[in-house]
């Protein structure tokens, strides 16, 4: 039987994309859940080497592989390490059978019109180049809708597909990720808005992207953007939802698979052996797993 390519996963395979792209912002809060204090480290470069080795203790578990974890987001800095002494898009695909993203955004501006649109993404070609050399399939960008503002919705879509074909030029394939707050009074508007806008970036295009949505509050409501042509894949995020609530919701939601980031590493803690570890996480994917392919 021929070797599955990375297209051919991620456009049909069964499973869900682990979110491990905790930036400098997040990180301090990511590694606080994971039992790791601010006292624990003294400066950035601590920071971020305490939350490579729990990267990296997640991807070298048994049960973080291919047959249930398709793809795997990455940081930057996590892009640029090793796990176990090989690249880490290397061993993620070679070792793992994971197809390995980066995420690609530089962070949020203020909000403006009901929306974060993403901020300048500086050498966005030189850090492109330097993901398709180290063999990463495709990239992650986020922005955020906090109010159901046409104008702003509409630049937040702008924005998303207009970077995704820069992406595209370097023969990887964007993720685009214009989140929808979930705790806001008009999440539906807002949805409803959105995914016109998607549909018209998605026709203009003539070649394939991802997508990564909110759990819509209107199960099904993303069907249309998951059986457009130009769409690989539609994922979610889990958006501050308990892991429960999470897969509830998106296995209400045909076609979606998830792209967890907090709600995979809920209840993985820095005290654990590696038997309890190993043991919380393979309950974790397999929960996560069976609401992605529901």
């Amino acid at each position: 039987m021929p070797e599955v390519t990375q297209s051919e996963q991620m456009r049909t395979g069964k499973g869900f994309v682990a979110a491990l792209d905790q930036s400098g912002g997040s990180t301090p809060k990511a590694l606080q859940l994971y039992g790791i204090a601010a006292d624990r480290y003294g400066s950035e470069g601590e920071m971020f080497d305490l939350i490579h080795e729990m990267r990296s203790r997640i991807v070298r578990a048994p049960a973080f592989s291919g047959d249930k974890v398709i793809g795997a987001i990455l940081f930057e800095q996590t892009m640029d390490r090793d796990f176990d002494g090989t690249p880490t898009a290397t061993y993620l695909w070679e070792t793992k059978r994971v197809v390995p993203f980066l995420k690609c955004d530089q962070g949020l501006e203020n909000e403006v019109d009901g929306v974060q649109l993403m901020k300048d993404m500086g050498d966005l070609n030189g850090l492109l180049s330097r993901a398709g050399a180290k063999g990463i399939f495709g990239t992650k960008m986020r922005s955020v809708i906090n109010a159901a503002n046409p104008d702003g919705i509409a630049a937040i879509a702008a924005q998303q597909f207009e970077v995704g074909r820069r992406i595209l030029g370097h023969g990887l394939v964007p993720i685009i990720e214009p989140e929808v707050t979930i705790t806001i009074k008009d999440k539906a508007a807002a949805e409803g808005i959105l995914r016109d806008e998607i549909m018209k970036g998605l026709d203009a295009l003539d070649q394939e992207v991802m997508l990564k949505l909110s759990l819509p509050s209107e199960n099904d409501f993303y069907t249309p953007c998951i059986a457009h042509p130009n769409c690989m894949r539609v994922v979610a995020l889990s958006g501050g939802y308990s892991r429960g609530e999470a897969n509830r919701r998106l296995a209400e939601n045909a076609g979606m698979i998830a792209s967890f980031s907090r709600a995979l590493t809920e209840g993985l803690s820095d005290s654990q052996s590696d038997d309890e570890f190993n043991a919380a996480l393979a309950k974790t994917i397999t929960s996560i797993y069976e609401a992605s392919i529901s």
